[in-house]
């Protein structure tokens, strides 16, 4: 009906885990899916590169990561060094196998940054080339360039598919449809049916491509329940046309070589084992091997003694097949095991059950060992296939976790089922935003938790409010767009953001904060790795409130993303704002330097490419002192941004008596922090932003104080290489410590490699931390900025520890000033 459409279109993940107070199952717990995002290449693959600074040269490169259709790329000779990595986009760069240079007659010369590394050339090529691996020709060059190769099963491909009643048979399967890898598929004879449809990831261990059934002895025979639908002179007719068109629309093998390997087995016939039915997976219950076929492959039947029970549960398995459990496996664990249909009483005896069929229990090396080292815990949300109704992808909540197994709940099915038991490795469960990264509808909770009836407020809420109807018809909007475009798995997935918290982290942004930031994000779907990676930035703001409205989207954008609500804190106030983020790879670069530039820092901030030692811009130069005071000076005239930038801010007229009474009170407010507190951001720094505040009048004395400090600063701090004020630690007047505590450095802490770092600690009551420091290579530089905060965060320290740990880094800070920066 109309209602629950809306209701369907307007569900969103991030205000239902807000709402619910609920955390999403981590990606990487999605082992399938991770297999279905590679791209066909693979870190340690070789090929041929265009040099940059000589277009008409082409040198080795090594994949070092890869992201969809881009490729992180080194070239060879720069050993560990990352510093000239880059990113190239497989469909527009100029890569070739190795090789091709070669046979087209091409010119293979050293780059310039490492010909002093590089005496001979041909012995190092000789060298680097025995037994590389080359990049597939196939995926750099002709039809399939840049395609991951899962677009390639396309619908109307045709595969194989084993008979789960009778493993020995298979039969022709044509691809309906390829959602993500999800692959539903329709029996060959079938064409206007889809009765008998079948949906099955293409990691399916009894999916194979075309011809695979003749190689290894099975015969080409349709399922029993389809068979008496034609005649077999129909069948083989049928048959005949596949094999006529098998070219046309065969798949690639080496599609197929992330399957899972079927191992041998060792169950005999009469086993006695316990078991959940694949068709309804809701309880644990006695089974029997009822059939082996051979060393790969037997049979499973769910026991029931009724003398008239009205079908058999029967089905194959394999020795790696989930929910097959060794006898008393569900006792062990506190589970219910549900006795046979027509067993006599309630109580369940395995030993009693056992003498009464004459049969023995499948010895514990029969099944393979179950694991818990796999990332979900309890509570955690993930989207799951419903299995009574496989069409049906819902919102699933893990309410119990037993070695390898879950019990999930689905929530919004149809027709309301129980809970049911998957494995961790189930090709059935999906990550949170699996469904919209791949254009598929998720069934949303019964009573969904949408955003229709909330009035999303922008970052002024006096100023200006969107209608709970604006916002319908841009999702409604956003839904006829998603659905137009056609999904191309690589072309959606963004590489890794990099925060690089050495640039200049202009007059928004704290840069305290953005150095407590994790050193990456991603990789994964462009629109939720590029909203996580701007509500960080929003996080990391003086004035949360005021980056968001810089970001808000203006009518007049040029982007043609995908409008997305943030939420800012601010002073106890809540805030939101509709900003655009978009949706393909191929725009990320340059989506992540036009927001650089809104937020007047400098365009590496944070983006694709990690900026290790000097930035491209040169943004050390820059400080927000002279960045605030030159523009501060000048707020009258309206100069608020640096060429480039673009702004929609709108001046909130304000009492100014009132304002400076405030401001009195923060100043004093920051003063009481500082001396309590390692973490010491300078006064003045957040007020540093000519841009933040409306007042002219507050302003010009903030200028004048800032103007007083940068000259101070100027006389004290000439050799600190740091380029931002907040990266000054607080000065010894600030820190209360003991005289006897004071430490005499033989070297500058600046110049400090990782090694000198980790010999210092040693040398303290925090030696076991060493190792910490050595695993994350933190040199002098890195351990100048570390706070308490980052401390806890980074290195999982309780706070004794952290505080203990931070003392130290207090007595550096403190000799570096005393000792260096005179």
């Amino acid at each position: 009906d109309a209602g629950s459409s809306v209701d369907e279109m307007e569900f969103n993940w991030d205000e239902y885990l807000e709402d619910t107070g609920a955390t999403a199952a981590p990606h990487g717990s999605f082992k399938h899916v991770d297999t279905s995002l590679q791209n066909g290449f693979a870190p340690g693959m070789k090929l041929e590169v265009a040099v940059k600074s000589d277009q008409n040269t082409y040198w080795v490169a090594t994949i070092i990561t890869t992201c969809g259709q881009l490729l992180l790329l080194r070239y060879d000779g720069y050993g560990e060094d990352r510093k000239a990595d880059f990113w190239c986009d497989i469909l527009t760069a100029d890569l070739h196998p190795i090789g091709w240079c070669e046979q087209n007659k091409k010119i293979l010369k050293v780059p310039e940054g490492i010909k002093d590394r590089i005496p001979d050339q041909e012995e190092f090529l000789q060298r680097v080339l025995k037994g590389a691996c080359s990049a597939p020709a196939n995926l750099l060059e002709g039809l399939h360039r840049g395609k991951n190769p899962l677009d390639l099963i396309a619908p109307g491909s045709r595969l194989e598919l084993q008979n789960s009643r009778d493993s020995l048979e298979a039969w022709i399967v044509t691809v309906v449809d390829n959602v993500g890898g999800r692959l539903k598929l329709r029996y060959e004879g079938l064409e206007d049916s889809d009765q008998f449809d079948q949906w099955l990831f293409y990691l399916d261990p009894f999916l194979h491509q075309v011809g695979w059934a003749a190689q290894h002895g099975y015969s080409l025979q349709p399922p029993l329940a389809i068979r008496s639908l034609r005649s077999e002179a129909d069948w083989q007719e049928i048959l005949k046309k596949v094999k006529e068109e098998e070219e046309e629309s065969s798949v690639p093998t080496d599609l197929f070589k992330d399957k899972p390997v079927i191992g041998v087995h060792s169950f005999s016939e009469g086993m006695k084992l316990e078991a959940v039915d694949p068709m309804a997976p809701f309880v644990i219950s006695p089974a029997t091997v009822l059939k082996v076929y051979n060393d790969k492959y037997f049979m499973i039947e769910i026991d029931d003694l009724r003398p008239d029970r009205p079908t058999s549960r029967c089905y194959v398995c394999h020795v790696g097949s989930a929910g097959i459990f060794p006898v008393q496996w569900s006792l062990k664990n506190g589970l219910n095991l549900s006795p046979p249909p027509g067993y006599p009483g309630q109580d369940f005896d395995w030993a009693d059950y056992l003498k009464q069929c004459g049969a023995e229990a499948a010895p514990q090396s029969c099944f393979p060992s179950l694991t818990s080292d796999h990332g979900f815990k309890e509570n955690m949300k993930l989207e799951a296939v419903n299995p009574v109704d496989p069409e049906e992808v819902c919102i699933a909540t893990v309410t119990k976790v037993k070695d390898s197994y879950l019990w999930l709940q689905l929530e919004g099915s149809k027709k309301a089922v129980p809970d049911c038991i998957v494995s961790v490795e189930s090709m059935n469960i999906f990550p949170v935003g699996w469904c919209e990264t791949n254009g598929y509808q998720l069934r949303p909770p019964r009573k969904a938790i949408v955003n229709k009836q909330k009035k999303i407020a922008v970052v002024q809420p006096e100023k200006q409010i969107l209608s709970s109807r604006t916002v319908h018809d841009g999702l409604k909007n956003q839904e006829l767009n998603s659905s137009e475009s056609v999904v191309i798995n690589g072309k959606y997935c963004c590489p890794k953001i990099y925060f690089n918290h050495r640039c200049f982290s202009g007059p928004y942004l704290n840069k305290g904060r953005i150095a407590e930031l994790p050193q990456s994000v991603g990789p994964g779907n462009c629109v939720l790795v590029l909203k996580e990676v701007l509500t960080l930035l929003i996080n990391a703001a003086y004035k949360p409130s005021r980056v968001l409205r810089e970001l808000q989207l203006d009518e007049e954008a040029a982007w043609h993303g995908h409008g997305e609500t943030l939420k800012a804190k601010y002073k106890g106030k809540s805030y939101r704002a509709t900003v655009e983020v978009v949706r393909t790879a191929d725009r990320v670069a340059d989506f992540c330097r036009k927001t650089c530039i809104k937020l007047e820092c400098c365009p590496n901030l944070f983006g694709p490419q990690m900026v290790l030692d000097k930035c491209s811009e040169n943004c050390s130069v820059l400080t927000k002192t002279k960045y605030t005071h030159y523009y501060g000076k000048r707020k009258n005239k309206r100069i608020g941004r640096p060429p480039g930038g673009h702004s929609n801010l709108e001046v909130a007229m304000k009492k100014p008596n009132k304002r400076r009474k405030r401001r009195k009170h923060f100043f004093v407010h920051k003063k009481k922090r500082s001396s309590a507190s390692v973490d010491n951001t300078p006064a003045g720094s957040p007020q540093g932003s000519g841009a933040e505040e409306e007042d002219d009048q507050d302003e010009s004395e903030l200028s004048h104080s800032l103007a007083q400090d940068r000259d101070k600063r100027k006389r004290k701090l000439r050799t600190f290489s740091f380029s931002d004020d907040e990266n000054k630690p607080p000065s010894p007047k600030d820190i209360k410590m003991e005289v006897a505590e004071k430490l005499q450095l033989d070297s500058n802490p600046l110049e400090w490699s990782v090694a000198d770092v980790v010999r210092f600690l040693k040398s303290t009551d925090c030696a076991p931390l060493a190792r910490i420091f050595l695993d994350q290579e933190i040199d002098g530089q890195a351990l100048l900025l570390l706070t308490l905060p980052t401390v806890q965060e980074c290195m999982d320290l309780k706070l004794g520890p952290a505080i203990k740990l931070c003392h130290h880094i207090e007595r550096v800070k403190l000799a570096f000033y005393q000792q260096f920066a005179n």
